[in-house]
C-alpha cells in the first residue's frame, strides 16, 4: 500500500491552494490510520506530517500519546522525532506527561546519542513535576566524559532550575565547578546558565565574584565575556567593592575591544553598576560617552538607537558630558527611522537646560515645518513662510517621516522643555510666548489645550512679560486665518481663548482697548467653540468696562458720541449672539446685552453741562467710595458700572498645596447641622364630634367642609364632616401617639428614600423630644456689616493698577504661587460686634451713594415667644389643643 510522506502532504498542499480545507481534512484522516498501525516507521511518519500541520495552525493534541509511542523508540532517527513533536505540541498541562518520567531517566541512561536527543527535547518540555524527578540524574550528567553532554545538561539543568527553583542549592555547587572546566564552550555554557540565573537573586552568586573575575581578565572569547560583564553589573550594586575592582578592566576593555557588541554590553554596564560615580568614574564616563557619540555616527540604526538610549542614562549624572555632542544628537532629528528620532527627543529633552534650552527648541520647531530641510532655511524664515502661506482647500500633506503622532510627540517636548520645574529652562519669556505662539501655528496636532494652559500660566505669573503678551494676543486676535481654520483637525484654536482671557483681564495695557471690541465681536467668532466664544463675549466687558472706567476719568463731552457708538455696536453683536443654541454662549450674552441696555439708557438720559473744562480732574478714585458726595459727578454713573465688578480684586498664581494649608477656625464642626431640619412638618388632623366651647364650628351649605377656627390664632384648619385638632408637636405623649408618630414617620422615610430630590441623614440617632420652650431667641444685631474690611483679616487682596515701575528688563516669575495668610496659624474666632468704620481711602466696600443704610436700634427689645396649652375636659378620649399667643413687638 502507498503511503503520503510529508514531502507529498506539502506538494498536495501547494496543489491545492483553492481548496486547502478539503486536502488536509482528508490527508489528517490518512494520518488517523497511520498512527493507530504497529509500524514504528508509518507511526513517525504520521506523527511528522502531524508536526508539519501543527505548525500550520491544525492542533493535535489528540495524538499525544502517539508521540509518546515514538518517543519510546529505540531507533534515534525515530526518537529524535518524537522529542520534535512533544516540543511543537506538548503544554505544561499534557497529561502525558506523567507518562515521560520513567522513559526520560532511561534514555538519559543509555547511548550518548539518546542522550544528546533527550537533553534536547527535555528543555522543551519540562514542567515542575517533571523538573523535580529528573534534576538528580541532569546533576549527575554534569560529569559526563564529553563535553557536547556536559553543556546540554547545563541548559536543560537551567531549565528545570527556573520550573523547580528548591532544587537551586542542590545544583549550585556543581554547576560553579563547570567554570574551571577544561573545555572552553563549557565554561561559557556555565556563564551563560549563572548569568541568567543570577538575574533573579544577585546576592546568592556574590561569592562567584573571585572566578568570574579571573574569567574576565583571562579569556578572549568575546560572548563569553558579554556573559560575565552582563554578570558583574548584576552583582555591583549589592557589593561597592567590585565597582572599584572592575573599572580597570571595563575601561581597558572599552578601548581596546574592537567588538561593538562588547563594547556597549561594558558601557552598559558602568551605567548599571554605578561605576560612573564620584571623581575616579569621571574619567570612565567621559570614555563612554565619546564611544557612544561615534555609534550616533554610524550607518548602523542599530548602534544609533542603542548609544541614544544609553545616553539618556547618563545624562543624570554626567550632563556636560552629552551636551558637547548637542549638535549630532540634533541631527539624529531628521533621521528616517522614526524610533531613533522619539529616542533623539527622549535625549534632548533630558539634557535641556537655562543655556541650551533656546537652541534646542528654535531647531524642533524648526523640523516641525513640513517639507522644508533645516540646512536651506532658519526656524524664523520656515515659521514665516509656513505662517504666511495663503490657504487653499487642499488637505495638508506630512513627509512620511512626519506623522501625526510623531509630530504630538515633538510638540509635547517643546512644551516639556520649557515648562519643566516652573519653567527652570526659560530664560527669556518673551521669548517662549513668541514659540507658544509659533507651535499653535505649525503644531496642526492637538496641542491646543496645552499651549492655552502654558500662555494664562506665564503672562499670570510673570508680571514684566503682560505688555508684551497683550500685544501678541491682540495679533492672534486679528488673525483672520486662525480664526477660519478654527473647525479644521488640530487647528489648536484653543489659544484664541487663552488671547481673549489676556487681553481681557490686562487691558490696561492696552493703548486704546476700545479699537479690540470689533475683533472680540466680529461675525467670524462663531466658526469658533462655545466656550471660546463665551470668553470672547467676557473680555469684550471686561475690555469696555476698563476703557468707559478710563474714560471717564478724563471725562469731555464730545466723547459721548464715541462711546453711544462704541455700546451700540456691542448691543447689536451681543443680541445676535444671546440666540445662540450653546447655553454658556447664551447665558453670557444675555448678562451683558442687560448690561449695556442699562449703560445705553443711562447715555441717553445724559445732558451734557456748559462747563465741563475744569483745571482739575472731574473725578477722585476715592469719592467714589464717599456715601455723601458733596458734588455731583459730571460724567455719566453707568461709565463705572462694570469696572468694579471684574477688577475688585488680582488674580495671583495659587500654590499647589494652598488649599489644604488653610486652617479650619476654632469651634467650627463640618459635620453639624447648620439649621437643624424640622421635625413634623405634618399636623396630625383627629376628629371630635363634640367641643368645649374653645372652637367654633362653621358649616357649609352642603356639610361637606367644616373649618376650625382657634379662638387664640383665628387660623383654621379644614376638616372632613368633623371637628379638625392640630395635634401637639410638643409635650405629654401617650405611648400609643408615640408609637403611631414614629409610624407614620418611618413610611415617610420610606418615601423618600429613593427620591433623588430628597437628602436624607442615615446616620443612627438618639430619638429625643425637643422641648420648645428650652429654645432661645438668637439675636442677629451683631453680625459683621457688608462693608467690612475684609483685607484687615489677611483673606483676600483688592486689586491695584499696576504701575510703570513695576514693569522691569529681568523678569521675576511667581514660582510658589499665592498661599493663605496665617495658613500655619489657626484663624481665631471673630467676636467683635459692631462694624468697622467705613474707610474713605477705598479700602472697604464701596457704599452705593443714591441709597441710605438702614441702621436698627436696640429700643424694642424682642420679647420671648410664649407657649400655652389649654386642656379640654376629657369626653371619652382626651383632647388637647395649643393656642400660641401673638408676641408683640
Amino acid at each position: 500500500m502507498w503511503e503520503r510522506t510529508l514531502q507529498d502532504l506539502v506538494r498536495g498542499l501547494r496543489a491545492n491552494k483553492k481548496d486547502e480545507a478539503k486536502f488536509i481534512a482528508k490527508a489528517v484522516d490518512e494520518i488517523r490510520h497511520e498512527i493507530k498501525t504497529d509500524d514504528m516507521e508509518l507511526k513517525a511518519g504520521a506523527v511528522l506530517k502531524l508536526t508539519y500541520l501543527d505548525m500550520l495552525g491544525y492542533d493535535m493534541s489528540w495524538a499525544s500519546f502517539h508521540v509518546v509511542e515514538v518517543m519510546s523508540s529505540p531507533k534515534v532517527h525515530l526518537k529524535s522525532i518524537g522529542y520534535l513533536a512533544a516540543a511543537q505540541s506538548f503544554e505544561q498541562d499534557t497529561d502525558v506527561l506523567m507518562l515521560t518520567t520513567n522513559l526520560l531517566k532511561k534514555d538519559l541512561s543509555s547511548s550518548p546519542a539518546d542522550i544528546a536527543v533527550t537533553l534536547d527535547g527535555l528543555s522543551h518540555i519540562v514542567s515542575p513535576e517533571l523538573a523535580r524527578d529528573i534534576t538528580p540524574e541532569l546533576i549527575a550528567m554534569l560529569n559526563h566524559s564529553r563535553p557536547n553532554i556536559r553543556k546540554r545538561a547545563i541548559l536543560a539543568l537551567y531549565k528545570s532550575l527556573v520550573k523547580y527553583p528548591e532544587a537551586t542549592n542542590q545544583a549550585r555547587a556543581r554547576l560553579e565547578e563547570k567554570l574551571v572546566d577544561s573545555d572552553p564552550s563549557v565554561v561559557a555554557t556555565t556563564v551563560n546558565a549563572l548569568c541568567e540565573l543570577a538575574r533573579q537573586k544577585p546576592k546568592d552568586y556574590l561569592s562567584l565574584a573571585p572566578r568570574l573575575f579571573h574569567l574576565l581578565t583571562s579569556s578572549t572569547n568575546n560572548w563569553m565575556l558579554i556573559k560575565i560583564v552582563k554578570l558583574f553589573g548584576s552583582l555591583s550594586p549589592h557589593e561597592p567593592r567590585l565597582v572599584r575592582k572592575l573599572q580597570g578592566p571595563i575601561t581597558e576593555l572599552i578601548s581596546t575591544t574592537s567588538a561593538i557588541s562588547l563594547l556597549y554590553e561594558c558601557v552598559h554596564t558602568c551605567i548599571i553598576g554605578g561605576m560612573l560615580q564620584g571623581s575616579s568614574g569621571d574619567a570612565l564616563a567621559k570614555t563612554c560617552v565619546s564611544k557612544l557619540a561615534t555609534f550616533i555616527q554610524d550607518t548602523d540604526q542599530n548602534l544609533k538607537y542603542i548609544a541614544l538610549l544609553a545616553m539618556a542614562k547618563i545624562i543624570p549624572t554626567h550632563p556636560h558630558l552629552i551636551t558637547e555632542y548637542q549638535d549630532i544628537i540634533l541631527s539624529s532629528i531628521n533621521d528616517p527611522d522614526v524610533s531613533i528620532r522619539v529616542r533623539a527627543l527622549d535625549l534632548l529633552s533630558a539634557m535641556a537646560s537655562r543655556s541650551n534650552s533656546q537652541s534646542i527648541v528654535q531647531q524642533l520647531l524648526a523640523h516641525l515645518v513640513k517639507d522644508i530641510p533645516l540646512d536651506t532655511q532658519t526656524a524664523t524664515q520656515s515659521l514665516i513662510q509656513n505662517v504666511s502661506a495663503a490657504p487653499s482647500n487642499t488637505p495638508k500633506s506630512y513627509s512620511p517621516s512626519q506623522s501625526p503622532a510623531y509630530r504630538l510627540t515633538l510638540a509635547q517636548r517643546i512644551l516639556n522643555i520649557c515648562s519643566r520645574s516652573t519653567y527652570e529652562n526659560v530664560s527669556n519669556f518673551e521669548w517662549y510666548l513668541s514659540v507658544l505662539v509659533d507651535l499653535a501655528h505649525v503644531a496642526h496636532v492637538d496641542v491646543g489645550p496645552d499651549i492655552r494652559d502654558q500662555l494664562v500660566d506665564v503672562v499670570g505669573r510673570v508680571r514684566g512679560i503682560r505688555r508684551y503678551a497683550v500685544q501678541l494676543m491682540y495679533s492672534l486676535l486679528n488673525d483672520e486665518l486662525l480664526i477660519r481654520n478654527a473647525s479644521e483637525e488640530g487647528s489648536c484654536s484653543e489659544v484664541l481663548w487663552a488671547a481673549a482671557w489676556i487681553c481681557g483681564e490686562y487691558c490696561l495695557e492696552l493703548n486704546e482697548p476700545q479699537k479690540l471690541l470689533p475683533y472680540l465681536l466680529q461675525p467670524d467668532i462663531v466658526h469658533l467653540a462655545p466656550d471660546i466664544v463665551a470668553m470672547y463675549v467676557q473680555a469684550a466687558l471686561k475690555v469696555f468696562g476698563f476703557w468707559a472706567s478710563e474714560l471717564a476719568q478724563r471725562w469731555d463731552d464730545e466723547s459721548l458720541a464715541e462711546v453711544k457708538q462704541v455700546v451700540e455696536s456691542v448691543l447689536l453683536r451681543v443680541s445676535e449672539l444671546s440666540s445662540s443654541q450653546h447655553i454658556e454662549v447664551q447665558e453670557r450674552a444675555a448678562n451683558v446685552l442687560q448690561i449695556f441696555s442699562f449703560i445705553q439708557a443711562d447715555l441717553n438720559s445724559y445732558r451734557p453741562r456748559s462747563d465741563f473744562s475744569l483745571p482739575t480732574p472731574l473725578v477722585d478714585s476715592s469719592r467714589l467710595d464717599d456715601p455723601n458726595p458733596t458734588d455731583e459727578l459730571r460724567f455719566p454713573k453707568s461709565l463705572y458700572i462694570i469696572h468694579p465688578l471684574i477688577n475688585a480684586y488680582e488674580l495671583n498664581p495659587v500654590a499647589a498645596n494652598a488649599q489644604g494649608s488653610v486652617p479650619v477656625p476654632e469651634g467650627l464642626d463640618l459635620e453639624s447641622w447648620i439649621i437643624p431640619p424640622p421635625r413634623e412638618a405634618k399636623p396630625d388632623i383627629r376628629t371630635d364630634d363634640g367641643g368645649d366651647g374653645t372652637e367654633k364650628k362653621k358649616k357649609s351649605k352642603k356639610g361637606k367642609d367644616k373649618a376650625v377656627e382657634s379662638s387664640a390664632t383665628g387660623k383654621k384648619v379644614k376638616g372632613n364632616g368633623s371637628q379638625a385638632v392640630l395635634a401637639p408637636l410638643n409635650g405629654d405623649e401617650t405611648p400609643e401617639e408615640r408609637v403611631d408618630r414614629e409610624r407614620r414617620r418611618a413610611e415617610r422615610m420610606e418615601q423618600l428614600k429613593d427620591d433623588p430630590y430628597y437628602i436624607i441623614d442615615d446616620r443612627p440617632k438618639a430619638s429625643e423630644d425637643v422641648d420648645v420652650d428650652s429654645i432661645p431667641i438668637v439675636h442677629i444685631d451683631d453680625m459683621p456689616s457688608f462693608d467690612t474690611d475684609w483685607r484687615s483679616k489677611g483673606l483676600v487682596s483688592l486689586r491695584a493698577p499696576l504701575q510703570a515701575s513695576d514693569y522691569s528688563d529681568s523678569f521675576l516669575i511667581e514660582r510658589d504661587g499665592e498661599m493663605p495668610e496665617g495658613a500655619n496659624v489657626p484663624l481665631p474666632v471673630s467676636t467683635q460686634t459692631t462694624p468697622p468704620a467705613h474707610t474713605p481711602n477705598g479700602s472697604g466696600t464701596p457704599h452705593l451713594s443714591s441709597f441710605q443704610e438702614y441702621e436698627v436700634g436696640d429700643d424694642n427689645p424682642v420679647e420671648t415667644i410664649q407657649v400655652v396649652r389649654s386642656k379640654k375636659k376629657a369626653t371619652g378620649k382626651k383632647k388637647r389643643t395649643t393656642a400660641i399667643a401673638n408676641s408683640t413687638t
